[in-house]
């Protein structure tokens, strides 16, 4: 296919050979599937967001770093340079949590270079080569749902142990890949990282790690209702903590909630990312549904 302007660039510098064809369209980015040499990936192309609400952007960018004080002078007037520099900020993120991820063996896509706002990457693939599906487009048994339920709380807590929380984990956002490794057929893959968040920085990472665990929990618990009773986002944030929390820490899925004050604020923010979420959610399926 012709390739799209904003790739041009990286053609012209031979990081892509051809436009193979549009994998995926959304709010925040355009993703094409393309040639480099011999190896088939992917290039993210960054849309401007206008979509994000203000207060969510607030939440999610809360102690990012910026080049320099300007930038966060301007950020923080909402100037025009001050919207672009946050927009280059959130686009970055996601580049930056990948490489970091990545190296810390949490399965995501791996990165291979970020240039004027289109980020190269791997292509995750089924058994055929083609793109994986997304969990949500999967039906699965109950002992196949417990083991992909198992397998990405311990990516979640690898995560958190690399510093980061995705912030906003669904079945919407982890792929269902085919796996080369003895005796597994399939392994999820955690995508779209650009609201990713940085554990110890961010004064709502308890609050976006508990909604992604339980994202999972009820996912999964359609499947395997007994999840539907698990608690292991207290666990694990309570492990964080407490400084106990390794990629090696044995979670139970209980645990005990300490008496304490009511934080009203907190519960009605919860309540709204409640509301936001199921409107998301119907997007996306009304966005499926309709291609």
């Amino acid at each position: 296919m012709k390739a799209p302007p904003r790739l041009q660039t990286l053609i012209d510098e031979g990081l892509i050979d051809t436009v193979v064809r549009q994998l995926m369209s959304g709010k925040e980015a355009t993703v094409y599937v393309v040639r480099c040499g011999n190896e088939t990936r992917c290039a993210k192309i960054y849309k401007e967001a206008h979509n994000r609400s203000f207060r969510q952007a607030v939440d999610y960018t809360e102690n990012r770093k910026v080049k320099n004080t300007r930038q966060a002078r301007a950020m923080a007037k909402g100037t025009r340079f001050g919207r672009e520099a946050q927009e280059a900020a959130w686009q970055s993120a996601e580049v930056d949590a990948l490489y970091r991820l990545a190296a810390a063996g949490v399965r995501v896509p791996q990165p291979y270079t970020f240039l004027d706002g289109v980020l190269l990457m791997e292509l995750v693939s089924d058994a055929e080569g083609d793109a994986a599906p997304r969990l949500n487009d999967v039906v699965f048994t109950p002992e196949a749902a417990r083991a992909h339920h198992t397998s990405l709380i311990s990516e979640v807590v690898r995560m958190l142990c690399a510093g980061v929380i995705h912030g906003d984990l669904s079945e919407f956002n982890i792929l269902l890949a085919h796996s080369d490794e003895p005796g597994v057929t399939h392994v999820p893959v955690i995508i779209d990282l650009p609201q990713a968040v940085d554990a110890a920085g961010n004064n709502h990472a308890q609050r976006m790690l508990l909604r992604d665990v339980n994202n999972l929990r009820d996912f999964f618990g359609r499947f395997a209702p007994e999840l539907l009773h698990t608690r292991y986002g207290p666990e694990i944030w309570s492990l964080y903590q407490s400084g106990l929390l390794s990629t090696d820490t044995v979670l139970t899925g209980r645990f005990e909630q300490k008496q304490q004050r009511v934080d009203m604020e907190g519960v009605l923010r919860e309540i709204d990312d409640a509301r936001d979420e199921y409107a998301a959610r119907r997007e996306r399926l009304l966005a499926a549904a309709r291609n």
